[in-house]
């Protein structure tokens, strides 16, 4: 098994039991990586600061200073210089352009937080389509029904955030607690029956994500929210994930174009 695989299945088997944490450390443990080497953690105060190299006065007064000679001047070419160029027509300017990945939560505190949907007849006609349709494969408890979903190649189904070697099915399966994918299949079904959110519209990252804890700072939810968390996770992971910054639990991202983007869990 892979390292994330070791890391996403523990915590599928024993999430119920509030201990992912501790396995996720043991998982790192039997690859012979050292926990607090991947989660380091540094005061401030406990990083040196490098002492400034002082200039000797003596030398500095030595220092004959002449006069720069002027800059020279090249003929214009017909290619623009990169910091005085203008944008071409129809480019997509800096800020539109892609650069977080889009399975990770971006829940930083103080920012506008996205209206949170539940009803689905408000999504897109393909974004509706593919939703119903994975639904359909996973309330039936048969995991092969979710391969002609997921797909194959560069536009497969994202379900690792290391990367996958293999079969899709036969990885969810090892995910899974028992032995035909059934609890995946639980998980991805609960998933997707929360709330959603929109995020990142009319961008090249628009996407659909369920559920919308991915896009909500946890310590903003409040009572109700919390029991809709408590139908994915325990009240332990819930704190845990609360000092980690992020819900990181499974989450699922559907295009405009009802492209199904991602299942993964884990950050």
């Amino acid at each position: 098994m892979t390292f994330d695989q070791v890391n996403v299945a523990h915590h599928c088997i024993l999430r119920r039991f509030g201990f992912w944490r501790r396995i996720l450390l043991a998982g790192l443990a039997s690859f012979g990586v050292n926990g607090a080497s991947v989660f380091p953690a540094f005061a401030l105060s406990e990083l040196q600061q490098a002492e400034p190299i002082e200039e000797s006065q003596t030398e500095s007064d030595n220092i004959e200073r002449v006069p720069l000679p002027p800059p020279i001047r090249f003929p214009q070419s017909d290619t623009p210089s990169p910091e005085n160029s203008e944008p071409a027509e129809g480019a997509s300017p800096p800020e539109d352009t892609p650069t977080r990945d889009l399975v990770r939560p971006d829940t930083q505190i103080g920012k506008e937080l996205p209206e949170v949907h539940y009803d689905l007849e408000e999504l897109p006609e393909p974004v509706r389509r593919m939703h119903g349709l994975i639904v359909e494969a996973a309330k039936s408890g048969d995991i092969e029904n979710l391969r002609p979903l997921i797909g194959s190649g560069d536009s497969a189904t994202r379900l690792s955030l290391g990367g996958l070697d293999g079969d899709p099915l036969e990885f969810l399966i090892e995910l899974s607690g028992d032995e035909e994918g059934q609890e995946i299949l639980a998980i991805l079904l609960e998933v997707l029956l929360a709330g959603y959110v929109h995020l990142d519209a009319s961008t090249p990252q628009e996407m659909y994500v369920w559920p919308y804890f991915f896009a909500i700072p946890l310590e903003t939810l409040d009572k109700r929210q919390r029991v809709e968390l408590f139908t994915l996770v325990t009240a332990g992971d819930y704190e845990d994930m609360k000092s980690f910054g992020a819900y990181i639990f499974y989450r699922v991202g559907i295009t405009p174009e009802g492209h199904w983007t991602f299942f993964v869990a884990g950050d």
